[in-house]
């Protein structure tokens, strides 16, 4: 299909006002390129229950969590969610607005975790920190107001990249448990040679350049892009991990590597569900706002917790 005519816009004001791609520019320039971008595109954010900052002890130092709280019962079902940025860019507040809107319409606390960064923190650097992230917020359950019993893991791009590698150490370790998985357009194999990344080359859009910088900045070698939990397409077996909706976009280069996880964990009997956006771009999703297609998007995720988490029986 071709571009839908609200992406389309949008692409047309950027090539008028000469944004330059994210990859020809310093990385300071980039992080706060990226922040602005996202924001700009998310609205105002809204206005939820109860936010907490907190800090998390872990392993490779503190990291920042940042929790969102809807009116309702004491203790909730808890999404931990892992903002994108090709593992290289990136804040909490990158997701703060998407976390604020699926507190409030799932009904769920949202946990936004933060994690190191490459290329100062090269792989597995951010893969533990998430981890230790959702190890942390399952011990304290009780006192965050949470139930362990329905604790869910979710992202975009290289946060869905995140999502799914904690998937594959929670089953590794024998916990936490996990009911579902969130993978928002995610890279899912280092060095894929797939249609889609072939095809996107728009510079005014992300693009295949787009990804190998980010890789570049994430891995120490290409070697490491073979392990599993940079590759997550890559592991031997992908049978007991937690229910997963993949979301991915026609025009993006990671199209292909998402429906392809998304089949794997079908074929090992992982109930998944997958839902191509056809006219939309890689980052749609939390540009829900000002693209309709963004907000189907988000109300299909809604819809996916709200029945993994059991709060439409």
């Amino acid at each position: 299909m071709p571009l839908d005519p609200q992406v389309r816009q949008w692409r047309e004001r950027r090539i008028a006002d000469q944004v330059r791609p994210l990859y020809t520019q310093t990385l300071a320039e980039a992080r706060a390129a990226d922040l602005a971008e996202i924001q700009a595109g998310g609205g105002d954010p809204e206005p939820v229950h109860e936010v907490l900052d907190l800090q998390l002890p872990a392993t490779g130092g503190p990291l920042p969590l940042r929790l969102y709280r809807p009116a309702g019962p004491a203790r909730q079902p808890a999404l931990v969610y892992f903002f994108g940025g090709g593992w290289t860019l990136g804040q909490i507040d990158t997701c703060d607005g998407i976390c604020r809107t699926l507190a409030n319409a799932v009904g769920c606390v949202v946990i936004a975790a933060g994690y190191r960064l490459a290329p100062e923190h090269k792989f597995p650097g951010a893969v533990n920190d998430c981890y230790d992230a959702v190890s942390w917020i399952a011990e304290h359950a009780e006192e965050l107001g949470i139930d362990p019993g329905r604790l869910a893991v979710g992202g975009d791009s290289a946060g869905g990249n995140l999502a799914a590698a904690v998937t594959l150490l929670a089953r590794q370790h024998g916990g936490p448990p996990l009911a579902a998985q969130l993978l928002v357009y995610p890279n899912t194999c280092y060095d894929a040679d797939t249609p889609s990344l072939r095809q996107n080359d728009d510079p005014s859009m992300f693009n295949r350049r787009s990804v190998d910088w980010y890789w570049g900045h994430y891995l120490s070698s290409p070697d490491d892009g073979t392990n599993p939990l940079a590759s997550p397409l890559l592991a031997d077996d992908h049978s007991g991990l937690p229910a997963a909706l993949v979301i991915t976009a026609e025009y993006d280069p990671l199209r292909d590597e998402g429906e392809q996880y998304a089949h794997r964990l079908q074929e090992a009997g992982v109930p998944t569900e997958l839902c191509r956006y056809d006219g939309m771009m890689h980052g749609f999703f939390l540009m829900y706002p000002m693209l309709e297609g963004g907000r189907r998007a988000v109300d299909h995720a809604v819809g996916f917790l709200r029945a993994q988490f059991g709060l439409d029986r």
